[in-house]
């Protein structure tokens, strides 16, 4: 659900702050008080939860163009961490700010519900994913999703898009080792269904890639999937 331009101009006045955060940094911290959300603006950054052992659980991926927090409005504190996977930019917005929207926009009321729920239908793909599907099926599925997600915020072509993780990152991602990833991009890149290489990756094979993952984009409530499924 996309904000007109009326809308798109509002949230951009109501921003307090860009801040430019280098990779690998805690932005939130668990069981903070918050008194703004964040929307990502450039990067990449993640959601996490740490066991007893300090060993890190993602439990979502955020692209530009996502409130990372969002759901920090109503609760006021989060769960979980959110840290910077790359090099990124975000803009604060602070919740008497998001108040003031409501107040002047209630539609914006419902998008802003709808960024929420969107987010609740990427953590039930999510678990899906690991739980159901074997180690190619993980990473096809997530490089699928991403490739959905990216399209949409006009950051993929439907078959080309950077994707500036490492192996490391891919196997917390899919819950597999370094191992294992590094033997599913080569099994698909030997396939020539999809290749990762320099932080781009470029799918040959869109069909078999949606196939070996299970893809089915209606979760994400693409305004038009068809450039992220195969041509019929």
């Amino acid at each position: 659900m996309s904000l007109d331009a009326n809308e798109r101009l509002l949230l951009e006045t109501s921003i307090d702050e860009v801040r430019t955060v280098d990779a690998r940094r805690i932005v939130i911290r668990s069981r903070t008080r918050l008194q703004e959300s964040t929307l990502l603006v450039e990067g990449f950054m993640s959601r996490y939860i740490d066991d007893r052992n300090g060993m890190r659980q993602l439990v979502a991926i955020h692209v530009p163009g996502d409130f990372v927090d969002l759901h920090a409005y109503p609760l006021q504190t989060l769960d979980h961490d959110v840290a910077t996977m790359t090099s990124a930019t975000i803009a604060i917005v602070r919740h008497e700010a998001l108040d003031a929207i409501i107040h002047e926009q209630p539609q914006m009321s419902r998008k802003l519900w709808f960024s929420t729920l969107i987010d609740a239908a990427i953590h039930r793909a999510w678990l899906f994913r690991l739980g159901r599907l074997d180690a190619v099926g993980r990473i096809a599925h997530f490089l699928c999703e991403t490739n959905a997600r990216l399209f949409s915020a006009g950051l993929s072509d439907g078959r080309r898009f950077a994707l500036p993780l490492t192996q490391t990152d891919l196997a917390e991602i899919c819950g597999l080792t370094n191992v294992h990833v590094n033997r599913v991009m080569r099994q698909l890149r030997e396939a020539k269904v999809c290749v990762f290489r320099s932080s781009l990756v470029e799918i040959l094979d869109i069909e078999q890639l949606v196939k070996l993952g299970q893809f089915d984009p209606d979760y994400l409530y693409l305004e038009d999937p068809d450039p992220v499924l195969p041509s019929h």
